[in-house]
């Protein structure tokens, strides 16, 4: 997949719920990226299931990927998904890993690698998530994600842990 063309961004997005009708908060998160000024859709992956990273008694999320074409910056972009995500109830406690309505993630974007206090792409913890890694590669297969290979490598050393694609 190529990473830009005529001034845009080819990015990745990780979309996730486990609260408030998890598909439907995913449906509908899909809707508002695409509808953002600036931003395309250019892939959607299948809808996978997984049990919660974090704490045990929450529900089992609900994820999928998206790929974008966008003009926007990687900044501008991240803050526009935050405000997807209090649009749908996203309600940010402190508590990591805990149940939420809607999480959005800046995966990559495009071929940088950025480092700064509240953006870190590509997403630090992609290589080791089934539930970013299988749906990415569904989108992706060729993907060599900035700064850690080959998806396809990634994959090859990522378990499913649990991970189920919803029919």
């Amino acid at each position: 997949m190529n990473f830009s063309a005529a001034g845009e961004v080819i990015a990745f997005i990780g979309l996730g719920s486990n609260l408030a009708d998890p598909v439907a908060q995913i449906g509908n998160a899909r809707a508002a990226c695409a509808a953002l000024t600036g931003v395309k859709e250019v892939a959607f992956s299948g809808l996978y299931r997984s049990p919660p990273m974090g704490p045990q008694d929450q529900p089992d999320y609900v994820n999928a990927v998206m790929a974008v074409a966008t003009e926007l910056g990687a900044t501008e972009l991240l803050r526009a998904l935050q405000g997807i995500e209090q649009d749908q109830g996203r309600v940010r406690t402190g508590e990591r890993w805990g149940a939420r309505t809607l999480d959005l993630d800046l995966l990559i974007y495009g071929d940088r690698k950025i480092d700064q206090a509240d953006l870190t792409v590509p997403h630090p913890g992609l290589a080791e998530r089934a539930f970013v890694l299988y749906p990415l590669y569904e989108i992706a297969p060729a993907l060599v994600v900035p700064g850690k290979g080959p998806l396809v490598d990634l994959i090859a050393h990522c378990p499913l842990d649990g991970l189920k694609r919803i029919e």
